[in-house]
């Protein structure tokens, strides 16, 4: 695809960080929703289907949706690999109980593999201590999510899912235009003022020209351990119309389980077994 320029004395060769790339998504002044998929993964790498996990705000699950999908894809019997692109908050390492670092050949990365087959890539698993924070700024974290994709061996994957970062910033910007996504998944939980970070989200990847597979809602409510009354601790959701409105499907209403988080904190996630996101799975599946 020819790349385009804006038309007002840009001297930009690319939008990807131009603070004013989404200003004018509709292309006649700048080219931000086109997706030149300008990243290539290498000869040792061969990916069937790129999946995004988003949302417009933090907070709401995104890494235990992602990690909960990669298990139940995995148990399946698919190849699953999790690209980590929130690089100034990664989780997925400490979920899976990695702490080893990635090893290099001298021409590409080799991910870390959990106990149950699981590729990850994470700048945590790039730190000597993983508690040091990364201090980067948006085109450098754009960079290195690009060589997360570009120069990891992630060999024969049926499914590679990113976790994003939250918001519609440079990162989920970077990752919709230069990486091959076939979709994405929106999550969040049941306050009201969620709803409208849904939206926000949804409309990112519609501009984008991303297909959203559908939305789940994480911590929809808490089951009484005693009598099984549902408790809605975050107040009543308003999911189904928010759906419905964007013409998306609700694809997973998750509970509060504290058995989960233990697990996580445990960097025990490859144990999990979340039935409630069965047809966000078939989803991805057919």
């Amino acid at each position: 695809m020819e790349e385009k320029k804006c038309k007002e004395g840009c001297s930009r060769s690319s939008c990807d960080s131009c603070s004013k790339a989404m200003e004018n998504v509709d292309g006649e002044n700048c080219n931000s929703n086109v997706r030149n998929g300008s990243s290539k993964k290498n000869d040792k790498s061969n990916i069937g289907k790129v999946i995004a996990v988003m949302s417009g705000k933090g907070g709401v699950g995104k890494s235990f949706v992602t990690s909960s999908i990669a298990v139940a894809l995995s148990r399946k019997g698919y190849k699953v690999g999790i690209l980590d692109s929130d690089v100034t908050g990664p989780s997925i390492p400490k979920m899976f109980g990695m702490h080893e670092l990635v090893t290099s050949d001298g021409e590409a990365l080799a991910p870390i593999v959990s106990s149950s087959g699981i590729k990850v890539i994470s700048v945590n698993l790039l730190l000597p201590d993983q508690e040091e924070p990364v201090i980067w700024r948006g085109p450098v974290i754009s960079s290195v999510v690009r060589q997360f994709f570009d120069d990891v061996y992630w060999g024969d994957l049926d499914y590679l899912l990113i976790d994003m970062p939250p918001g519609t910033g440079d990162v989920p910007l970077t990752v919709f235009q230069s990486l091959p996504v076939d979709g994405a998944i929106v999550v969040t939980s049941p306050q009201e003022l969620v709803q409208l970070i849904v939206k926000k989200a949804y409309h990112m990847a519609e501009k984008m020209n991303v297909s959203v597979f559908g939305v789940i809602e994480n911590f929809s409510y808490l089951e009484c351990p005693d009598c099984g009354k549902k408790i809605e601790i975050f107040g009543k959701s308003s999911i189904d119309e928010t759906a419905k409105e964007l013409g998306l499907k609700v694809l997973g209403k998750l509970p509060v389980v504290p058995q989960y988080a233990q697990l996580a904190d445990e960097g025990r996630f490859d144990e999990i077994n979340v039935e409630y996101l069965q047809d966000a799975v078939e989803s991805l599946i057919k």
